[in-house]
């Protein structure tokens, strides 16, 4: 059979942002799925238009939307998550859902204790206002050039910000950001399990919304497992590493990481 794979993409993209990996791991013999969160429309114009239905949800919800997804697959497939993906990619692997799981640059699961000051920055956009909690929240083309193209030239910043930006529901940043002062916080995993499957990690060395210390942090909990933990640095890239010009690079080497571990 065929192995799956499920992309779960994070804040602020589409799910259609995932296109270009959906096509090169079909061609590398998978079979994957890159399906929406909750509430998300089919096109990233209809979101930017009507974000209201995807207010709301929260990690265990949208978890909880990919683990149906997965039930039905028949094979426990391969998830690869970035930013908030990454982090709900980590609960879906904690959960016996997954066979391997990369987390590209993750948000922070519970007992990530660095809070790097960029990080504060990129999710003060939601944290300012409560009302964010059940609504949705969107990037001016300033906060999404601080928070994912800060790297990228401007020609090519404006064109990721126009094809691809969009309103994500807020309550997923409130979760992460007062996760460590909630016993039942919803981005916790299990760090000790003995049986799940192989973890790809990785970090940006210019990431401004997950820099590369919150990325080593996440492995060094997980290494409480004696399971593969890997963690991969990019050491040029920002938050944009999986939609902008230079995303083969990562998309490769995750191919690369999973036959070695013979996810394949």
């Amino acid at each position: 059979m065929t192995t799956p794979v499920v992309f779960v993409h994070g804040l602020w993209l589409h799910h259609t942002s995932w296109q270009p990996w959906v096509d090169l791991f079909k061609e590398s013999g998978y079979d994957p799925v890159a399906p929406p969160w909750p509430g998300e429309p089919d096109t990233v114009e209809e979101a930017v238009a009507n974000p209201g239905p995807m207010g709301g949800y929260g990690v265990s919800a949208v978890a909880d939307h990919y683990a149906s997804l997965i039930n039905s697959l028949g094979a426990k497939p391969v998830v690869i998550g970035h930013s908030f993906g990454g982090l709900i990619a980590q609960v879906l692997l904690s959960r016996g859902l997954a066979a391997a799981c990369v987390a590209i640059d993750p948000a922070p699961i519970k007992g990530v204790l660095p809070t790097p000051i960029s990080s504060l920055r990129v999710a003060s956009v939601a944290l300012r206002n409560p009302a964010n909690l059940k609504g949705t929240v969107g990037l001016t083309p300033a906060e999404w050039r601080y928070g994912f193209t800060n790297t990228r030239k401007e020609a090519e910043a404006t064109e990721l910000y126009e094809r691809c930006a969009m309103p994500s529901p807020g309550r997923p940043l409130f979760q992460a950001a007062f996760a460590n002062f909630n016993p039942a916080a919803e981005t916790k995993v299990d760090l000790r399990q003995l049986d799940r499957g192989p973890l790809l990690i990785t970090a940006g060395g210019h990431d401004h919304t997950v820099p590369a210390s919150v990325s080593r942090y996440t492995a060094k909990l997980h290494r409480r497992s004696p399971a593969v933990t890997a963690v991969k640095l990019f050491p040029d890239r920002d938050h944009s590493l999986t939609i902008n010009s230079d995303w083969r690079e990562v998309a490769d080497y995750a191919l690369t990481w999973l036959k070695q571990y013979g996810v394949s």
